[in-house]
């Protein structure tokens, strides 16, 4: 049986899920469907902690479900700007799983992680997906994987 590592860029997919579809991402749904490819040996879950109610419901949701939930603090800079970037926790965490399964799969639309996954094919020759919100989501990532999957309807709440 395949096995399969899962990424998740919370914050990006649930941006581009409100912009482009004005719903939420259906992780449940998801999970089902990435369970007929073969077995989730590690699903990785990485978002921004601000310590709301909804946020910690949806942390839980996505614990139950079966995702380790990855937090960083919530940093609103002095000028009005925020920062909370996963990107190279992501990265680093994308790296050392790669040898060890057989797919990695990125749900993201951040063109910053398509060098990412041409790596891993290089250098690992493993399977790479990318799960992104049509018209958000860097031809650049999209090229950069075996396969791009579409979050339409069927993936939505």
């Amino acid at each position: 049986m395949k096995k399969i590592a899962l990424f998740v860029d919370v914050q990006n997919i649930y941006y581009t899920c409100r912009q482009a579809h004005g719903r939420q991402f259906n992780y449940r749904k998801l999970w089902q469907h990435i369970s007929h490819e073969g077995e989730i040996v590690s699903a990785t879950a990485y978002a921004i902690h601000k310590g709301d109610d909804g946020q910690l419901k949806f942390q839980d949701a996505l614990k139950h479900i079966g995702f380790d939930v990855k937090l960083k603090p919530f940093i609103q800079r002095a000028d009005g700007s925020a920062k909370g970037d996963w990107d190279v926790g992501i990265t680093i965490d994308i790296m050392e799983a790669a040898s060890e399964v057989d797919s990695i799969i990125l749900l993201s639309g951040d063109g910053d992680f398509d060098l990412l996954m041409l790596k891993i094919y290089q250098k690992y020759g493993i399977e790479t997906q990318v799960y992104g919100v049509p018209g958000l989501t860097a031809k650049s990532l999209i090229d950069s994987a075996a396969k791009y999957h579409e979050i339409d309807d069927a993936l939505l709440l």
